[in-house]
C-alpha cells in the first residue's frame, strides 16, 4: 500500500469509528452549533465568489464544460468496469439500494396561483416510485458509508412532452441529504472523480493547489450516522424552473419527528440496517413527507451555477407545494429490491417548465445517460419505464438466499 493510500485509510478508520458514537452526541451539538456553523461557512464561501451579474433563473456556460464531463464520464465508468463483472453492475453514484417504494405524491390546494405550473398546475395526485440509497461508487456496510443518502421520486401518469424520449409519462426528483452539493460546479467534479478512481476521495478536499476545505466543512454538517432513510431532510442543491423565468430548488422533509435505535451503538450493527429500520416502520404505519419549494428571489444570494451555495431561508423561506405518502408496505422482497436495478432516474425526466438549471444538471443529461446505459447493457438488462402497476411474485417475502429465482409482472 503507497504511504498516500495509507493515510487515506487512516482517516478513513478514524470517521468508521466517530460514526459509531455520533447518535449519542451528534443531536445535540446540531442542535446549538449546525446552523451558526453553517452561516460562518457560507459566509466565508460568498467572499470567494464575485458577482456575475445575472439575472433570475439565467444560465451562464462554464468554458471547459464539455472536457470536464468526459474527463468525468471516462473515470465513473473507468471505476465501475474495474469493479464489476458484468451481470453485476451498480450505480456509479447512490449506489447502495436500501429499498424502493410505492408511495403516492398529492398537491396542494393552498400554494399561490404564480406557482402553480408544471406538476403543480392542478390539485392531483401521482403514484409514484421512490427509491432511497446510498453513497457512491461502492456498497459498504451502513455503518461504513459517509453518513450520506438519497431520495429520488419517480412520478408517473405526468402527462405533456420530456426533455427526454426515453420515457413518456414520468418525472423524476432527485435529492440527497446535504443541503448542498460535495462540489461547487462540474469543473472541479472532474478532479473529485480522478481521486474517487483512485479510492482517496477526501484528498480532493484537502489538496493544497486546489483546497475545498469549506466544501467539506459544510458537507459534514449534514453527513452524519443516519438511522432511517424515512427519518432524513433531502435537498435537490441545484435548481429547477417553475415556468418560464422562475427557478427553484426543493426539498423533501420528514413529518415525524422520530429516530430509529441503530442495534448494536458503539458496537457493529447489522450491515443493511438502514433498510431494517424502514422495514419496522413501515410495517406499521404509513409515512409522510412535505414536497417543500424555495423560490428565487436574488441571483447572485441564491446562485443558479454554484451549488456550493445554500440558498438562504431569510430570503426565500419554504413554501409547501405537495405531499409525499409512502404507505405501510412491504417492500423487501428480492423481486422488488432487482426491479430498482430496471428503473433509470434523471433529473431530465422531466417536463419543460422544470427543465433543470445549472452547469452540475447539465452535465447530468449526458452522464446519467451514458452511465445508465453501460450498468445495463453490461447486466443485459432492457431499461423499463414503470407505471405503478408492477406486482412481483414474491410479494412479501423476506430476501431469501441468493439462488432464488424471482421475476417481474408489469400489469
Amino acid at each position: 500500500m503507497l504511504a498516500g493510500d495509507f493515510v487515506h485509510e487512516f482517516l478513513l478508520t478514524l470517521m468508521h469509528a466517530e460514526r459509531r458514537t455520533e447518535p449519542f452526541w451528534r443531536p445535540y451539538t446540531d442542535s446549538l452549533f449546525r446552523e451558526p456553523c453553517a452561516a460562518a461557512l457560507q459566509t466565508l464561501i460568498n467572499l470567494q465568489r464575485p458577482n456575475e451579474g445575472l439575472q433570475l433563473a439565467q444560465e451562464k456556460l462554464m468554458p471547459g464544460e464539455e472536457q470536464a464531463l468526459d474527463s468525468i464520464i471516462n473515470d465513473m465508468g473507468g471505476y465501475i468496469k474495474q469493479k464489476y463483472r458484468a451481470g453485476e453492475y451498480e450505480r456509479a453514484g447512490n449506489t447502495k439500494t436500501h429499498g424502493l417504494l410505492r408511495a403516492e405524491v398529492t398537491i396542494r390546494d393552498d400554494l399561490p396561483k404564480e406557482l402553480r405550473q408544471g406538476i403543480f398546475k392542478q390539485v392531483r395526485s401521482f403514484p409514484a416510485w421512490v427509491r432511497f440509497s446510498g453513497p457512491g461508487p461502492d456498497s459498504p456496510p451502513d455503518i461504513e458509508d459517509v453518513g450520506f443518502m438519497s431520495m429520488t421520486v419517480k412520478l408517473m401518469d405526468v402527462p405533456g412532452p420530456k426533455l427526454l424520449d426515453d420515457e413518456k409519462y414520468t418525472q423524476d426528483l432527485t435529492c440527497v441529504c446535504t443541503p448542498t452539493f460535495v462540489t461547487p460546479n462540474v469543473i472541479v467534479n472532474q478532479n473529485l472523480q480522478r481521486y474517487s478512481r483512485a479510492r482517496t476521495p477526501l484528498y480532493y478536499f484537502f489538496d493544497p493547489r486546489q483546497s475545498h476545505v469549506l466544501d467539506f466543512l459544510m458537507q459534514s454538517l449534514w453527513n452524519q450516522t443516519q438511522t432511517s432513510p424515512l427519518e432524513c431532510q433531502y435537498y435537490s442543491c441545484v435548481p429547477y424552473l417553475l415556468g418560464e423565468g422562475r427557478a427553484m430548488q426543493y426539498s423533501l422533509r420528514p413529518r415525524a419527528d422520530v429516530k430509529s435505535k441503530i442495534p448494536n451503538l458503539p458496537g457493529r450493527p447489522p450491515d443493511n440496517y438502514l433498510r431494517e429500520n424502514m422495514i419496522a416502520t413501515l410495517s406499521n404505519q404509513d409515512c409522510l413527507f412535505d414536497f417543500l419549494i424555495q423560490v428565487q428571489t436574488d441571483a447572485h444570494a441564491m446562485p443558479i451555477e454554484n451549488a456550493a451555495v445554500r440558498w438562504p431561508l431569510s430570503m426565500s423561506p419554504y413554501i409547501p407545494a405537495a405531499t409525499i405518502r409512502i404507505p405501510k408496505q412491504q417492500f423487501n422482497s428480492p423481486a422488488q429490491l432487482r426491479f430498482a436495478d430496471k428503473l433509470s432516474y434523471t433529473p431530465w425526466h422531466c417536463i419543460p417548465e422544470h427543465r433543470p438549471l445549472g452547469n452540475l444538471n447539465r452535465a447530468r443529461r449526458r452522464m446519467y445517460w451514458e452511465l445508465s446505459r453501460l450498468r445495463m447493457a453490461r447486466n443485459r438488462v432492457a431499461p423499463y419505464e414503470p407505471n405503478g402497476s408492477e406486482t412481483f411474485e414474491d410479494d412479501g417475502k423476506a430476501l431469501p438466499e441468493p439462488s432464488k429465482t424471482v421475476q417481474l409482472h408489469a400489469n
